[in-house]
């Protein structure tokens, strides 16, 4: 048996062709206006983009290692997130003033209590109860609060501009603060306190790695990096393609414009939801919640810092601040997260809690 992933074998599989094949159907869709049966094949694309790029950004955050290789999954999926935002913002004008703030609270509630309570409930099923690191994950926890409140939340009450938006001052230090704190995340993740962060047995000890999956070589994981580049510029073009069918599908539909940031977020999460939920079936929960919340993170860290530097071109306004109904929802989260987090164990019931407040996001998203 072979110790090691071979660069030929890679090359072969369907991981390496389709995010290629997106990439021809994003050659030949872009800035176009596609009938119903091509946007249903660049729909197929981009799911297969998806796949994809969870297939190398598994292969190199295995090389490289946990909580490096949390990482690598979540920042790719917050290029897709702002590239998206941004592409969408450009084109569709005032309309889409909250797109960012829609998209980036969607994300929140969709990783901390969409992907967590899933991680949860798998992890429960297996071990029965589901066993994480409590000082790890209470840091995350603590951070993707103070981030939410700072850039989601206090633009609802500042009064330097009308509406529930910020001065160009406060998004300059919204923005500001957002970086350092993520930038300070991922040192004390990665290297000050990187034993908080490292998958933990029932018994409370550091497991150990996988000894039947071997690592990847240099060669493999080179490719892999290439191509899961490859694969997320596929998944942001096709999702362009595919983004004026869903608004004009939201909008005929008589649903809010809110619902449009849900969809973009489901969509760009897809990769790192498949992963947190493979990670958990092996046991390695602490590795799931490292996904789902260093998403999170990355997602306000990164995205409001991008879109911020972005309304220097962007000519519409940037409404940051949450309504009434989604600020209860995220104080609701914030609270259930702190309990489930604190025993570093969890059953059936909180992972079952955790969804039960993401399904009420998403009907009230639809039905506000």
């Amino acid at each position: 048996m072979r110790t090691s992933i071979g660069i030929r074998s890679l090359v072969s599989q369907w991981t390496v062709v389709v995010p290629l094949v997106a990439v021809v159907a994003l050659v030949f869709s872009w800035g176009r206006s596609l009938p119903g049966f091509a946007v249903a094949l660049v729909a197929v694309c981009l799911a297969g983009a998806v796949l994809a790029a969870v297939h190398h950004a598994e292969v190199v955050a295995h090389r490289v290692g946990e909580p490096f290789g949390s990482l690598v999954l979540a920042v790719a999926v917050t290029v897709i997130e702002v590239a998206l935002i941004v592409t969408l913002m450009i084109d569709g004008g005032d309309k889409t003033a909250s797109l960012a703030r829609d998209t980036v609270f969607a994300a929140v509630m969709i990783t901390c209590n969409g992907i967590v309570g899933l991680c949860l409930l798998v992890g429960a099923v297996r071990s029965r109860v589901a066993v994480f690191n409590a000082e790890g994950t209470g840091t995350a926890l603590a951070t993707v609060a103070t981030l939410a409140t700072l850039t989601l939340v206090i633009p609802t009450f500042t009064t330097s501009k009308p509406g529930p938006e910020f001065s160009p001052a406060q998004l300059g230090f919204a923005a500001v603060a957002s970086l350092v704190l993520y930038g300070l995340f991922v040192a004390v993740q990665t290297v000050r306190h990187r034993d908080y962060f490292l998958p933990v047995t029932q018994e409370g000890d550091v497991r150990e790695e996988d000894s039947h999956a071997p690592l990847p070589t240099r060669p493999a994981t080179v490719l892999s990096l290439m191509m899961l580049v490859v694969a997320l510029i596929a998944v942001v073009g096709d999702a362009k393609a595919v983004s004026p069918t869903i608004e004009s599908g939201v909008e005929s539909a008589g649903l809010p414009q809110a619902v449009v940031g849900v969809v973009i977020a489901l969509l760009v999460l897809l990769p790192e939801t498949l992963a947190a939920v493979r990670a958990a079936r092996r046991e390695r929960v602490q590795t799931s919640l490292n996904l789902a919340l260093g998403s999170a993170i990355a997602s306000i860290g990164l995205t409001i810092p991008a879109i911020a530097l972005a309304t220097i071109w962007l000519s519409g306004p940037l409404v940051l601040g949450l309504g009434a109904i989604h600020m209860v929802l995220l104080a609701l989260t914030v609270v259930v997260g702190a309990l489930t987090v604190a025993p570093g164990r969890a059953t059936l019931l909180q992972g079952g809690v955790h969804l039960g407040i993401f399904a009420a996001f998403v009907f009230l998203a639809i039905s506000p």
